[in-house]
């Protein structure tokens, strides 16, 4: 298992993961789930389904807790450098946490 305990998750921690193909994500992804976070997403396209999803269920996560697993996500402002799927990213948490729809649709 993998060390998350630095971060401190708790119930306002909002996860944001970004390398959606290293070999570790499942297992990082279950230790996320099992913590108490508010909100937890992984960078992808929309038309995919992420590899992050058969890691988990190979590791047994159950589907409902997959679902937890925000992906695409940020806003649907076409963004496409790492400098604007960041913006699109921390727009979109800061919409969520104010109950805001933001433009999250694909």
């Amino acid at each position: 298992m993998h060390d998350l305990a630095a971060a401190e998750l708790d119930a306002s921690t909002d996860v944001v993961l970004s390398d959606h193909h290293r070999g570790e994500i499942g297992t990082v992804l279950k230790e996320v789930l099992a913590a108490e976070t508010r909100w937890i997403g992984i960078l992808g396209k929309p038309a995919i389904e992420g590899p992050h999803v058969g890691m988990l269920r190979e590791l047994g996560v159950p589907d409902d807790q997959i679902a937890r697993v925000h992906r695409p996500i940020g806003l649907n402002i076409g963004a496409r450098t790492p400098a604007e799927i960041a913006i699109a990213t921390l727009a979109g948490l800061i919409a969520d946490r104010n109950g805001r729809p933001g433009g999250f649709e694909f």
